[in-house]
């Protein structure tokens, strides 16, 4: 697997054991909703080790008049987030994983909108 690929399997393995978090949107799903999003990355390599650094995001999505459901989700994933294994597999270890910026939004009709982004650095020993 890609350094992309083993870093959004470790994270989405790690939410799903304390958060209601998606690998995609679902149709079936209750609101509010979060699903995990594509990571970026770019590469930061070293004399022998495999670097990366970039971003995963998380989207949100709720109904109704106020955003209180959506905030306690929001809370939730962010609070989680921070105990994300250190090692990924495939020899891939985490050095940084820090929330860079949240939003929620009021969307179109009675629906709240909502996004978390971290920033991401991985490395791998040659």
């Amino acid at each position: 697997m890609s350094a992309g690929d083993v870093l959004r399997a470790a994270v989405l393995a790690h939410l799903t054991q304390t958060c209601r978090v998606f690998d995609a949107p679902s149709e079936r799903a209750g609101m509010p909703v979060a699903v995990l999003g594509e990571v970026v990355l770019g590469t930061s390599d070293a004399a022998g080790v495999s670097g990366r650094t970039g971003t995963i995001a998380v989207d949100y999505a709720d109904s109704g008049e106020s955003p209180v459901r959506l905030r306690d989700l929001v809370g939730g994933v962010e609070a989680a987030m921070a105990g994300v294994p250190r090692g990924l597999g495939e020899g891939w270890q985490l050095t940084g994983l820090r929330l860079t910026k949240s939003r929620i939004q009021r969307a179109k009709g009675d629906r709240w909108v909502g996004s978390s982004e971290f920033a991401v650095r991985m490395y791998r020993v040659q």
